[in-house]
């Protein structure tokens, strides 16, 4: 990610002091090296809404103010919610205002006198920090935005795959991280013949005879054990005598977090003339 000498030419730069002697200079040697886009204002008062309606990449300010000094500016900057980096070089005469302006949210400052060699690096140096925190911001923006989309492609994929399944199969079914079930399509509880709690507002679930305690150990231990299992085949034998035998695939469930939220599976029976 890289910064190009065009786009830190065309930055937009404000300057503010009280003195019109300094607002001339520095417009005059920023000017000269090249920057296009240059303000300036004399009022300490006007710099938060020029600032919200300009969204200055950088801002010279003065400290020492007649009405409204600069860190009383610097507090009022802050409180611009679209704009999380403060782009402010302060100009001080006074030694021992410099650290407390860097606590206060400063980049950076320059010394008055100027030095005109030093203002123009300084100035560079943070133009150039500026615009590389604003690609990365509209690169996160982007980022999010494509995670978005990716998210919202991938809900309506698994909806379309789970409509698909359950046109495929005899049922489908999702137990929460308890093994309660909280969907169900088909006649799940009766071929699982299992004991488990009933979705809200039906009957409870019956355990049926006749199945193959074995396979259905195993199953619920796959289950148990938050592993997928596919095509596992499973049966039972039914009052008349006949049997009956199905095949089942189902998988964990886990949210953006990784925590376990569940099962969901689809099955078929496979009985010969079903």
């Amino acid at each position: 990610m890289m910064v190009n000498t065009p786009d830190i030419l065309n930055a937009s730069i404000l300057i503010v002091d009280d003195q019109e002697v300094n607002v001339s200079l520095l417009e005059q040697m920023l000017r000269e090296a090249g920057y296009a886009r240059v303000a300036s204002t004399m009022n300490p008062h006007e710099v938060c809404a020029l600032h919200r309606k300009n969204r200055y990449d950088l801002i010279l300010l003065d400290l020492q103010m007649p009405g409204m000094d600069g860190f009383q500016v610097m507090e009022g900057l802050k409180t611009n919610d679209a704009d999380s980096y403060l782009p402010v070089l302060v100009i001080t005469a006074q030694p021992g205002h410099k650290l407390r302006a860097l606590q206060a949210g400063a980049k950076d400052f320059i010394s008055k006198p100027f030095d005109l060699v030093e203002v123009r690096a300084r100035v560079h140096n943070l133009l150039e920090v500026r615009l590389l925190y604003r690609k990365l911001e509209n690169y996160s923006k982007e980022l999010e935005h494509a995670v978005q989309e990716r998210t919202a492609e991938l809900r309506e994929s698994e909806a379309r795959y789970r409509s698909l399944t359950e046109l495929a199969s005899d049922w489908y079914w999702e137990q929460d991280e308890n093994g309660n079930f909280s969907k169900v399509s088909g006649p799940v509880l009766e071929m699982l013949g299992l004991q488990t709690p009933a979705l809200a507002g039906e009957k409870a679930g019956v355990q049926l005879s006749g199945w193959n305690e074995a396979e259905r150990t195993q199953l619920q231990a796959t289950i148990a054990a938050r592993q997928p299992f596919l095509d596992f085949l499973f049966s039972r034998i039914k009052a008349d005598g006949s049997q009956q035998q199905f095949r089942v695939s189902g998988e964990p469930m886990f949210n953006r977090a990784s925590r376990f939220i569940g099962y969901r599976g689809i099955g078929v029976e496979i009985t010969a003339g079903h």
